[in-house]
Order: structure tokens, then C-alpha cells, then sequence
């Protein structure tokens, strides 16, 4: 294969995976998403919850048995944001397999992984929220944020909510805003190191 045919085939993948990461990546981050991870994936603190339904423990006193069981805020944090990022990874991989397969190309199991891994890891790292707010404090997005919210409608009583409430990082904010850009930029980053180590390993059917 002539260096201009690769460099073809190259920007061809290239642009099908990022395609495929960007269409895809709303389904996995929002549709597939559990609302209860969604809610609890950012949890820090040393207190503890309920592993049962991270309810804070100083809160319902008295549980015995295995809905007794508890652990950090932040151990439950991150259990949220495994289970989300293992299938949004699921998602993004199933759809990658399906496109190329259905064009007829076998991208190597060894490329698909590796962009899979980068995603994975970057998403679990900005989903906890303070990696993600340093990040933006660093591009002098504070302010922005601080403006940007949205205030949720009351849920009457017995609602999680019963009030009003001030939200900071949901949709319509500008910390989701942020989120979301972080996650497509580096999904383009993704698609290009898959396709480099597709065309590099001349593996391509």
C-alpha cells in the first residue's frame, strides 16, 4: 500500500470512529446512564453511607443485616462511577464494532481497546467532579460556573427534594456544559490513537 492510499485509509477511520464516538456518546452518558449514578457518582467524604442506597448513615441510624452495610462517601462515589463508565464503555465499544464490521473493516482488537481505555479512564476521572472543577478553575472558568445554574423545581413532600433547590453541576449548567466538551475533545483523541495503531500494525481488512 502506497504512503497516500494509508494516509487515505487513515483519514477515513479517523473520521468514521470520531463520528461514531461523538454519536454515540449522549446515549451512553445520558440515556444508558442510571439516574442513581448519575446522582451519586460525584460523592466525596470520609463519612459514612448506606452501600445499599448511599444514604448517609447519621441520617437513618439502625440498620441491621446486609441493608446495614456501609462504606465511605467516597468509596460509594466511586462504585457509581465504575458502574457508569463500564457501560458507557460497552456502549461506545458495541458501536465502533458495529459500524466497522458492517463497512466490512476489522479494526484490531489491540487499537479498539486502547481507545476504549482512554475514554474509560478519563471519563471515570472527570465524572468525579473535582478533577473536572480543578480543570476548569485552571482555565479561568470559575465564574462561569458560579453564574451558570439552574434552580430545580420543588418535588413536594416526601421527594428526595421537597424544596427548591440550587444545582451547580446537572443539565443546563455549566459545569455539564464543560463536562460534555471534555468528553467529546478527548473522545477525538481517542479515535486518533485507534486509527494510528490500526494503520501502523497493517492489520486492516
Amino acid at each position: 500500500m502506497t504512503d497516500r492510499l494509508r494516509a487515505i485509509e487513515g483519514l477515513a477511520l479517523f473520521a468514521a470512529l470520531t463520528a461514531t464516538f461523538d454519536g454515540v456518546h449522549a446515549l451512553g452518558d445520558q440515556f444508558v446512564q442510571s439516574s442513581h449514578d448519575a446522582s451519586t457518582k460525584g460523592m466525596h467524604g470520609s463519612h459514612l453511607v448506606y452501600t445499599s442506597d448511599g444514604s448517609p448513615v447519621d441520617k437513618a441510624p439502625g440498620r441491621h443485616g446486609k441493608d446495614g452495610r456501609t462504606c465511605t462517601a467516597s468509596a460509594y462515589g466511586r462504585r457509581s462511577v465504575s458502574r457508569h463508565v463500564a457501560s458507557y464503555s460497552a456502549v461506545q465499544l458495541a458501536s465502533t464494532l458495529t459500524v466497522t464490521r458492517t463497512l466490512g473493516y476489522r479494526v484490531p482488537a489491540g487499537a479498539l481497546l486502547a481507545g476504549a481505555a482512554i475514554t474509560a479512564l478519563t471519563h471515570g476521572i472527570l465524572d468525579r467532579r473535582e478533577p473536572l472543577l480543578w480543570l476548569a478553575e485552571k482555565a479561568g472558568k470559575t465564574g462561569y460556573i458560579q453564574h451558570a445554574t439552574v434552580v430545580r423545581k420543588a418535588g413536594g413532600q416526601g421527594t428526595e427534594y421537597p424544596k427548591a433547590v440550587q444545582d451547580v453541576s446537572g443539565p443546563g449548567t455549566a459545569l455539564m456544559e464543560l463536562d460534555q466538551a471534555a468528553h467529546r475533545a478527548i473522545g477525538v483523541a481517542a479515535a486518533l490513537v485507534t486509527t494510528w495503531l490500526t494503520v501502523r500494525k497493517g492489520t486492516r481488512r
